[in-house]
């Protein structure tokens, strides 16, 4: 199966054939943080369980109206009520969250009544002076979270909010998909323990083993550090023969991997089991290797299958490979549904080389700008200087791996290239160039233009992004479409009233697949725009409409017409596309192509209006359609016009303002 060379996707095709999820394990829910499900999580009863209040007031009998009432009991939050049944002409003081007592039917707020001075404590009136009516601020039974619904499911990776909603429903033990454990060992007669204080001619601090033991444990996998391994075969043998003897599910070793006569590792990774690659196509990481190994303690552990890297022994090819490849397999077997690392669209600030020979990982700093080169906002990318794959002052502060095609040329300043994100963006997410003082001014600008505008409610609409693809779901190609769009949305954030990407995934081209995302993103991540990416064409696996019908409860066919209108500008192909649309509860769900292209053009051509129905599904009533003139009015107006012209000679000069 090993061959001479192998290309990124290809190689990164092989690692997640070879990677099989592992088995569930149940943890108490304090130790499930970052990891996946493996079952779904229903609500054993509803939510709230009892009529609650929305807000400090009375509770009333809507009926009665506006009037003097007797206070005749109060219902705080944390007690039952008292068991008192409301009659008419009667009130009870609640609290919020407090549990609205039998018989009465709506909340009036403590601003909408006074207080009246009585001379007995025991006879508490009150004023109601408004109007309500029935259900008005009570949260009924279940309104939130309905008894057995499912407020999880499984494959979901449980952040924060979902541990908290855990606890909401009371589950406190959690059956969750189990990290790997990751065995690290490093090769070479070079390498000393970084507490070495006075290095001899011909030696290095191991700094590999520290920095991939560091890496794993991000990546919340448990790890076993099996110390420096001599070139030795003997020694490297009986090493790796203990190591897969723990119970370890990857093996990483760095350094053995190359050309010389002392490099044992791949052919005791051959001796073991299968190796798949041995040099990939990329700059720098060509000399990495991956194999599949099988456990000799048959006794506890009969044919257990190990992954196995071995890592190029350079600082910088080792972490790189570490990212690029081991990251999505250990992603894999911990149950992510998308293993891959997320890519977004970033411009040059500075010109680079290309290599002529192989695809380069080039060690960046992205940030978002106000400016990206092009006068919008977006992505940076930054390169950390001389990138020598000995170097590993390179990585320091890099946060990403800048996609550069093998062409040999200088790519200049302002080129948009592809950026693998490896680590958190926050550090570096405001540009360097902003100082405070520009930021508080334009936030001040907006507020101001906000103001003016009419819009000073508006918030920020979250969007959610999902590529349907089997490819990529798979694992067989990387998701081009999903960063894409992502880069689109934000770069037109203001065009679109603040908007944000807060969830993307990637299913296969499977209804029920696509459907349970959608109804999850709608129903219970209440998203405002979900766009689709991908299965509306004519092949038999393309079923993203089907899915998509299924959930939406309106039709918005405007939406197909402007963009279909817009990719037959490109191509005639375009009339083939079989996209639906439409609006369920406050979500609106578009269906785009798959084409990364053509999901800029589409996104181009809806966002003149794409603001106004987004407003609108929220429900701001004060968005209304520009005004059409009745064919009655135009009537009026057509005979006035002719009458001017008889009178004056002329047609009247008219001025417009079309909101």
């Amino acid at each position: 199966m090993e061959s001479s060379m192998v290309s990124v996707d290809e190689a990164l095709q092989m690692v997640l054939g070879a990677a099989q999820r592992l088995p569930p394990v149940t943890v108490p829910l304090h130790d499930a943080l970052g990891k996946v499900l493996a079952e779904d999580v229903r609500a054993p009863d509803p939510l709230p369980p009892y009529p609650a209040s929305i807000k400090d007031g009375y509770a009333v009998v809507a009926s009665d109206g506006p009037g003097e009432y007797p206070v005749v009991a109060e219902a705080r939050a944390g007690n039952d009520g008292l068991g008192v049944t409301l009659t008419s002409g009667t009130v009870a003081y609640v609290t919020t969250g407090g549990p609205i007592p039998d018989g009465a039917d709506a909340v009036v707020q403590v601003e909408d009544t006074e207080q009246i001075e009585e001379s007995s404590l025991e006879s508490k009136r009150v004023r109601i002076l408004v109007e309500t009516s029935k259900g008005t601020d009570i949260r009924p039974v279940g309104c939130d979270i309905e008894k057995d619904a499912v407020v999880l499911k499984s494959g979901e990776r449980l952040g924060a909010s979902e541990i908290g909603l855990l606890a909401t429903v009371g589950v406190m033990m959690v059956k969750v998909y189990r990290p790997p454990t990751i065995g690290v060992l490093s090769t070479g007669d070079e390498l000393v323990e970084p507490t070495t204080e006075c290095l001899n001619r011909g030696q290095i601090r191991d700094s590999n083993r520290a920095m991939i033991l560091a890496a794993a444990i991000d990546q919340q996998c448990k790890v076993l550090d099996l110390g420096i391994v001599r070139d030795d075969e003997g020694e490297l043998e009986r090493v790796m023969d203990t190591a897969v003897s723990t119970g370890i599910d990857i093996l990483l070793t760095s350094g053995g991997v190359s050309m010389g006569d002392k490099d044992f590792v791949k052919p005791l990774l051959r001796k073991r089991g299968t190796v798949y690659f041995s040099k990939v196509c990329m700059k720098p990481g060509k000399p990495l290797t991956f194999a599949e190994i099988i456990a000799k303690t048959a006794e506890d552990m009969p044919g257990k299958k190990i992954l196995a890297f071995g890592l190029p022994g350079n600082p910088v090819s080792c972490l790189v490979c570490f990212h690029l490849f081991v990251v999505p397999s250990i992603r894999h077997l911990a149950g992510w549904a998308t293993p891959h690392l997320l890519r977004v669209q970033a411009r040059l600030p500075q010109p680079i080389k290309t290599d002529p020979v192989r695809p380069e990982f080039h060690r960046a700093i992205v940030r978002w700008e106000v400016d990206d080169g092009s006068g919008k906002p977006g992505f940076v990318a930054e390169s950390t200087g001389h990138q020598t794959s000995s170097r590993l002052l390179s990585m320091k502060s890099a946060n990403a791996l800048i996609e550069l095609p093998s062409i040999g040329s200088v790519m200049p300043a302002g080129s948009s290239v592809t950026a693998i994100i490896f680590s958190d963006l926050g550090r570096t997410a405001i540009s360097k160039n902003s100082s405070t003082s520009n930021q508080t001014s334009t936030l001040q600008e907006n507020s101001k233009k906000e103001i003016s505008g009419n819009d000073s409610l508006d918030s920020e609409f979250r969007l959610a992004i999902l590529t349907v693809s089997d490819t990529v779901a798979s694992g067989a190609g990387p998701d081009r479409s999903g960063p894409r769009a992502v880069s689109v949305v934000n770069s037109s954030a203001g065009k679109l009233g603040g908007a944000r990407v807060v969830l993307t995934a990637v299913v296969p081209d499977d209804v029920s697949k696509i459907k349970d995302v959608l109804e999850k993103w709608s129903d219970i991540e209440k998203v405002d725009l979900i766009l689709t990416l991908g299965g509306t064409g004519f092949s038999p696996r393309d079923v993203t409409p089907e899915a998509t019908k299924m959930c939406i409860e309106k039709e918005t066919p405007g939406l197909l017409y402007v963009m279909m209108q817009e990719s037959l500008k490109v191509t005639p192909f375009a009339m083939l596309s079989r996209s639906a649309a439409g609006i369920r509860g406050s979500t609106l769900i578009i269906n785009m192509p798959g084409n990364p292209n053509a999901v800029g053009e589409c996104m181009e051509a809806l966002l003149p209006a794409l603001k106004h129905a987004l407003k609108q599904i929220k429900g701001d009533k004060r968005e209304k359609h520009p005004r059409h003139v009745p064919h009655a009015e135009a009537a009026a107006v057509d005979e006035w016009e002719r009458s001017y012209k008889s009178a004056y000679g002329g047609r009247r000069k008219t001025s417009c303002s079309c909101g």
